[in-house]
């Protein structure tokens, strides 16, 4: 397990933006070196949905949709096998090698930013 990240300003953080979205679709990513789903993620009328490829296939593809997730909506749009991912949904591993989605406790408001 990797240690710690070095120390940045809070400013740094601040420019990174987490957003809450919905999942609306899921699908398998077809082409991925590593097995991945293609997600559709809603995050309300002023962003719209978004695309992102999320190597979480430990989680039944049909018992993601309708689920809330949190995701970084401004790294540049990243190539990943055919497919373009343009959002990062966050996760962090677990102990059987797969992916935990990193989600609100409760019902949050879609599109709402992380602070």
């Amino acid at each position: 397990m990797d240690g710690p990240a070095s120390v940045v300003e809070f400013a740094v953080f601040q420019q990174i933006d987490v957003r809450v979205g919905r999942i609306s679709s899921v699908e398998p990513a077809e082409g991925c070196r590593v097995p991945a789903y293609k997600l559709v993620i809603d995050f309300g009328p002023a962003i719209g949905t978004r695309r992102s490829i999320a190597q979480a296939t430990n989680y039944p593809q049909e018992s993601l949709v309708g689920r809330q997730v949190l995701a970084v909506m401004n790294f540049k749009p990243r190539q990943i096998g055919k497919h373009t991912s343009e959002v990062l949904v966050l996760g962090v591993p677990t102990q059987e090698k797969g992916t935990a989605l990193v989600v609100p406790e409760m019902e949050a408001i879609i599109g709402g930013r992380m602070f």
